[in-house]
C-alpha cells in the first residue's frame, strides 16, 4: 500500500521545513510513504529546501495556477506513480501532519473513500466570530448539496482513496474543496471526517485577499457544482416559485372581477403572464440542463475508463 502526501506550495520556504519534518515516516498498514511537492509558481527557495529535506517528487508550474489545478496535477502525478491513497496538506503548516496516520485509517479499513479533517473551527483562536459563522453556514450548504454530514467542508487536510480520485473531476479554478465533496456525494462515495487541532497561524491566506472574496468564490464553486450535478433541483425550484407567483395575480384579478372592479387592474394579468412565462422558461432550461447532466455523466464514465488504463500503465511502469 503506497501513500503519497502532496503539498501545494507557493513561496513556502519558511514553513515548508516544519511540514516536511512532521510527516510520519511509518504508518500501520502503509508500506511506502512518498512526499510530493507541487510548486505553484514559487519565486523563493521552496524547491531547493524540499530537495534538501529529501523530497524526490515534484510537480512544477512556471506560473501560479491556483489551488484547484495544483491539487489535480498532484493527484494525477501520484496516481501515475502508483499511489493507493493521497493525502493533501498545506505548505503553511496549518495542519497537524502527525495525524496523517489517523486520517488514512478509515480508508485502510474500507470504511471510507474520502476523509476530511475537522479543524473544529469554533475552537480556532485566530478565526473571527463572523468567519466561524460563515464556515458553519458554508458547511451546511455543502452538506445539503452533497447529502453528507461533514462539520468542516472547507478543510483542505484530506485523504483520498485511489478509486475516489479516479472518479472525481475538478473543473473549478479556485478551490477543489467544496466541489469534490459535492461530486463525491453525488457519486455515492463514502465520506467521513476526524477531528484535529490546527497548528498556530503562520501567515495570511494566499488563496484569497479577504473573507468576502473567499465567500464569493466558494459560493460560486458550490453553485457551479450544484448546477453540474443537480440542475433539476435549482430550475424546478425556480419554476415552481415563478409559477406560484404567477398564479397569485390571476387569483387577485378573479377576486376583483367578482367584485366588479377588475377592469382597472389589468396589470395583475400582465404580471401573472410574465411570471408564468418565467416559470415555463425555468422548467425548459431545467430539462435541457438535466439532459446535459446525463451527457456529462456518460462522458465522465468514458473518462474514468481512460484514467484507469492510464494509471494502470503508469503503475506498471513504476514497478
Amino acid at each position: 500500500m503506497k501513500l503519497f502526501v502532496q503539498i501545494p506550495c507557493l513561496n513556502e520556504e519558511e514553513t515548508l521545513p516544519l511540514v516536511l519534518e512532521s510527516i510520519p515516516t511509518q504508518i500501520d498498514g502503509i508500506d511506502e510513504i512518498e512526499i510530493l511537492v507541487i510548486d505553484d509558481g514559487s519565486t523563493d527557495r521552496t524547491v531547493e529546501i524540499a530537495r534538501a529535506h529529501g523530497v524526490r517528487h515534484f510537480v512544477r508550474h512556471t506560473r501560479n495556477m491556483g489551488l484547484a489545478r495544483s491539487f489535480s496535477d498532484g493527484a494525477d502525478y501520484a496516481l501515475l506513480h502508483g499511489a493507493d491513497i493521497v493525502v493533501n496538506t498545506d505548505g503553511d503548516n496549518q495542519y497537524p501532519q502527525a495525524r496523517i496516520g489517523d486520517l488514512v485509517q478509515p480508508i485502510l479499513a474500507g470504511d471510507a473513500d474520502v476523509v476530511v479533517a475537522d479543524r473544529q473551527t469554533q475552537q480556532v483562536a485566530h478565526f473571527s466570530p463572523f468567519k466561524k459563522l460563515m464556515q458553519r453556514f458554508g458547511s451546511w450548504v455543502v452538506n445539503k448539496a452533497a447529502s453528507t454530514n461533514l462539520p468542516d467542508a472547507a478543510s483542505g487536510f484530506r485523504a483520498y482513496s485511489r478509486e475516489s480520485l479516479i472518479r472525481l473531476n475538478v473543473v473549478t479554478r479556485f478551490s477543489y474543496c467544496m466541489e469534490t465533496i459535492i461530486q463525491a456525494g453525488y457519486k455515492r462515495l463514502a465520506i467521513t471526517s476526524i477531528p484535529v487541532e490546527t497548528n498556530p497561524k503562520t501567515r495570511e491566506s494566499r488563496l484569497f485577499k479577504n473573507m468576502w472574496q473567499h465567500m464569493f468564490q466558494s459560493g460560486s464553486a458550490i453553485v457551479r457544482a450544484y448546477l453540474m450535478y443537480r440542475p433539476y433541483v435549482i430550475f424546478a425550484g425556480l419554476g415552481t416559485l415563478f409559477l406560484i407567483g404567477g398564479i397569485i395575480p390571476f387569483v387577485r384579478y378573479l377576486a376583483l372581477e367578482l367584485g366588479g372592479v377588475a377592469g382597472d387592474h389589468l396589470q395583475s394579468l400582465l404580471l401573472g403572464v410574465l411570471l408564468i412565462t418565467g416559470a415555463l422558461l425555468a422548467f425548459a432550461i431545467g430539462v435541457v440542463a438535466d439532459l446535459t447532466r446525463i451527457n456529462r455523466s456518460l462522458t465522465e464514465d468514458q473518462l474514468e475508463l481512460l484514467k484507469r488504463q492510464r494509471y494502470r500503465e503508469g503503475r506498471a511502469a513504476v514497478r
